[in-house]
């Protein structure tokens, strides 16, 4: 496949892995790498020397193009970036933030930057900022979401009109047929993230990936609005934050329910009750947990597939 996005990072394929908390590790990372996307190390669930062993152990596993994730509110964010820097990763995605206050340095040091927006005001906000593509993430997708909670199928088409740089496709992406619908909407590549938590290479707990491939149509939910949106599994902790802000809770009450390391207690630790489970609506379409070569090989061919289909469609 060649493209804008493939050209950009130098990869087969125009698929980049999320970079997940407790998921996206250099396991992951590099698995996707070296089956021909673009893994990215997860940085928001690392301490800097954490951080910085998964990058050196990604250089070990791949010769391929990986990157990192960084979340631009993360307290650590300086050692983050250093080391980021000092260990000459070559590409950067950045969220969560102002992408004006690292793009330039990290484009000074000839890093790649892509930013994650969630909707087109914040697309063209990132261009200005001299990103070089941006990911556009609609509503269904898992974790940290936009307040503007608009779909996929609606932001990729007003982010490709509003900025001149390549779109990354996300948000409800699982399959080739939804990446044929991302390129036919504008995309140049699309990124994954809750079929890479089904895998065997991804460091979220088996017991987080089994509740993956167990859930439904409806199992999950955007929560905590008043303080991040955020898309949760159901369990008792949703059902708590749930009763929580249909009873009117303030900010302060939601985080004091939810506390701290709730996502580490769910992802990583297989906290299925207690914990936040972050997975996308896409989890109902979602059946086994098999490698993540496997997940994109198998998206590649349905992808094929689908294009060929369409061919043959007339209206």
């Amino acid at each position: 496949m060649n493209g804008r996005i493939t050209s950009l990072f130098n990869i087969q394929y125009p698929i980049v892995q999320a970079g997940m908390i407790w998921a996206s590790g250099w396991r992951l990372a590099s698995a996707v790498s070296n089956a021909g996307g673009l893994g990215l190390i997860g940085a928001g669930s690392m301490y800097p020397d954490v951080l910085r062993e998964h990058i050196q152990k990604c250089k070990q596993a791949t010769d391929k193009p990986f990157g990192v994730n960084v979340p631009l509110l993360y307290p650590d964010i300086d050692q983050l970036m250093d080391i980021i820097l000092e260990e000459k990763v070559q590409i950067v995605f950045t969220s969560a933030g102002n992408p004006k206050t690292w793009t330039p340095v990290l484009k000074a040091a000839g890093v790649k930057v892509v930013h994650v927006v969630s909707s087109a005001l914040f697309a063209g906000k990132s261009e200005a900022a001299g990103v070089d593509a941006v990911v556009a993430e609609g509503f269904e997708a898992g974790g940290h979401n936009g307040r503007e909670e608009t779909t996929t199928m609606v932001l990729i088409p007003a982010v490709c009109e509003q900025v001149k740089i390549p779109v990354i496709a996300a948000g409800g992406i699982g399959s080739g047929k939804a990446m044929a619908a991302a390129f036919a909407l504008g995309a140049s590549g699309v990124q994954v993230g809750s079929c890479f938590v089904a895998t065997p290479e991804a460091s979220s707990h088996i017991n987080f990936k089994q509740a993956v491939v167990a859930a439904k149509e409806g199992d999950t939910s955007l929560s905590l609005k008043k303080l991040t949106p955020v898309r949760l599994l159901k369990n008792s902790f949703y059902n708590a934050v749930k009763a929580a802000e249909d009873s009117g809770a303030d900010a302060a009450a939601l985080q004091a329910l939810l506390g701290r390391a709730r996502a580490k207690k769910g992802m990583f630790e297989g906290n299925l009750e207690e914990g936040e489970l972050e997975i996308g609506q896409v989890s109902a379409l979602i059946h086994e947990i098999k490698p993540a070569a496997t997940v994109l090989a198998d998206m590649v061919a349905e992808f094929r597939e689908t294009m060929q289909r369409l061919k043959n469609i007339d209206i």
